[in-house]
């Protein structure tokens, strides 16, 4: 679900916008919903698609979103832009709740909620992704709570995490690795305090063309390859290079059917020409 989906429910709610303290004041006073009042707003939303009952819906459940997003602190991420991705996951959820179900709302968001913040730091808490596949995504979010001390696992703690996580002991190692760099800025700003000896990363790079031996062998490679190529066209016959000439070289290409009225065979022979033609060369350069 998109956010332009979401967009009428989110009108007129609270936003984390200038003072994340007022925010956090101003929900905190919003009246919490008994079972019975929920029951009734999520009915009328269900049955009818009533806006505002929806809106209070939201509202008695927006102090539980900052309780959760306040578990992801350690993040170093904003803690009103998760408050703000956990709301997203809170609205998502209302949209999909069934009051017939027989649970409470809070309890059926806590997915959403968390879904959502968990993509918001996935996306943003490195510029260089740290979890690709589903383990390592599972592992992200359980490995520093499974950590029994500061410092690097050994063996045994590598193997008890990945077995409690269901994960291989490799992904753990190369996790605990990629939470345990730090980023460097590629260009950082000029310091003028700072040691000239310093480097930036970006001055390590070498240049595409700073090698001249890499030239020269790029450049060897690709007279030879040539040579050969034109050798093995010499080769053919002349209906078998104008068929590959004028199928894969000209522009725009020619048909199967202007060159067979052009040679005056079928369509199906100046496809097998251009089959034999192309394996001949496949043949020469590969010797």
């Amino acid at each position: 679900m998109t956010a332009t989906a979401l967009t009428p429910l989110s009108r007129g709610l609270p936003t984390v916008t200038d003072s994340l303290d007022a925010y956090l004041t101003r929900i905190s006073q919003l009246p919490l919903l008994s079972a019975e009042a929920e029951q009734a707003l999520a009915r009328r939303w269900r049955d009818e698609r009533e806006l505002d009952a929806a809106r209070q819906l939201v509202l008695g459940n927006l102090r539980f979103v900052a309780h959760i997003a306040r578990g992801y602190r350690g993040y170093g991420l904003p803690q009103a832009d998760l408050i703000q991705e956990g709301n997203i996951g809170l609205m998502k959820a209302v949209k999909r709740f069934d009051p017939d179900v027989g649970v409470r709302l809070v309890s059926f968001a806590v997915h959403w909620i968390k879904a959502e913040i968990h993509e918001y730091i996935l996306r943003n808490w490195r510029i260089v992704k740290v979890a690709t596949t589903k383990a390592q995504r599972k592992l992200f979010f359980h490995l520093r709570s499974a950590k029994q001390r500061l410092g690097w696992f050994n063996q045994e703690e590598a193997e008890t995490v990945a077995q409690e996580l269901g994960v291989p002991t490799e992904t753990v190692w190369e996790m605990e690795a990629r939470l345990s760099g730090q980023d460097i800025a590629l260009d950082p700003l000029a310091d003028p305090d700072e040691d000239p000896a310093h480097r930036a990363p970006l001055q390590f790079l070498a240049a595409p063309n700073a090698d001249p031996a890499d030239l020269l062998e790029h450049e060897d490679w690709s007279r030879q390859t040539h040579d050969d190529l034109q050798a093995a066209l010499n080769g053919l016959d002349p209906r078998s290079r104008d068929v590959l000439y004028r199928r894969w070289a000209q522009e725009p290409k020619a048909t199967l059917h202007e060159l067979a009225e052009s040679h005056g065979v079928s369509a199906e022979r100046i496809r097998q020409i251009e089959a034999n033609a192309l394996r001949k060369l496949r043949a020469a350069l590969a010797a």
